[in-house]
């Protein structure tokens, strides 16, 4: 396998029955929701794992021993340096992981844990793009947002802490950011997380992991 020269960082959240993906609920119950993004998880840190990086970082919160397949996440978080969120908005602490991930002394590729279908080989390619010139790269989300972000020198992660998170702009607003920090910024493939029921089919169709078989099993219906 070849070795990418960069840091993968995810930034996580324990998947807690009533805490993790609460949009889904209903027409999910708690437990259904929690479980989903428990798979998504663990098919995102394998991917990372197998598409080859230098390092691979966890920016974790919340309480594992609470979560859903926590023994399996545990095991999963073995392969990786597991580090704290800090501080107060998620900005705040995606600029905060991003300074972290950085001591290893390599660029960062940063991701959620919302979009199981980026598998290894998508992950390579986007790490790829990164070592290949740019200063950022940043790969737009079909709500708005965005689902990946690389810096060859971390520092313009800062910025984060001012951008308005979770919204139909923050995609647009988090390269404007960048770009007035002095970054060339290469644009990534647009990928749907899953925020809301109606994203999970979608999401499933692209993954062949845990995540689409726990899709798969879901026995609710969008209304009741």
């Amino acid at each position: 396998m070849t070795v990418l020269p960069l840091t993968l960082l995810v930034v996580a959240k324990a998947p807690v029955a009533g805490f993790a993906k609460t949009r889904l609920t209903p027409p999910l119950a708690p437990a259904e929701a929690a479980d989903l993004a428990a798979a998504a998880l663990l098919d995102t840190l394998a991917a990372v794992r197998d598409c080859g990086p230098a390092r691979g970082v966890v920016a974790w919160t919340g309480d594992l021993e609470r979560a859903c397949r926590a023994r399996e996440i545990g095991s999963a978080l073995r392969d990786f340096d597991v580090v704290p969120q800090r501080g107060d908005g998620f900005g705040v602490r995606l600029a905060n992981a991003h300074a972290d991930a950085a001591r290893f002394g390599l660029p960062v590729l940063q991701i959620g844990m919302d979009t199981p279908q980026a598998g290894p080989a998508l992950l390579a390619e986007c790490g790829a793009r990164l070592l290949a010139g740019p200063d950022a790269v940043l790969g737009p989300a079909a709500d708005g947002g965005w689902w990946a972000l690389g810096l060859c020198d971390v520092r313009p992660a800062r910025a984060l802490a001012e951008v308005p998170m979770s919204t139909d702009r923050t995609g647009a607003l988090t390269r404007e950011a960048l770009l007035r920090n002095g970054c060339r910024v290469e644009m990534l493939r647009e990928l749907n997380d899953v925020d809301l029921y109606s994203d999970i089919a979608e999401v499933a169709a692209g993954c062949q992991g845990l995540f689409a078989a726990a899709a798969g099993s879901l026995t609710a219906a969008p209304g009741t």
